[in-house]
């Protein structure tokens, strides 16, 4: 899941593009805001960097075990 904070820091940027017309409904905006992005990440099953690095590193160690594996199986014939 996203950072939380993240989406807070693109909620006060799109509120910072707002017309000065509309800045006496910000607080509503910025309300709007967030619970659209928070819909469509949660829509998009996004994981976190820390979680996509763990598993870069498994499936490094993974295809090093199957080079290891191969490599002996060869040796065999």
């Amino acid at each position: 899941m996203i950072d939380p904070q993240k989406i807070d820091e693109l909620v006060k940027q799109l509120s910072s593009t707002l017309p000065p017309e509309l800045k006496t409904f910000e607080s509503e905006m910025k309300k709007q805001f967030k619970g659209v992005l928070e819909s469509a990440f949660q829509r998009l099953d996004l994981v976190s960097r820390e979680e996509f690095d763990i598993q870069v590193k498994v499936l490094q160690k993974t295809r090093q075990k199957l080079e290891q594996l191969e490599q002996q199986f060869n040796k065999q014939d």
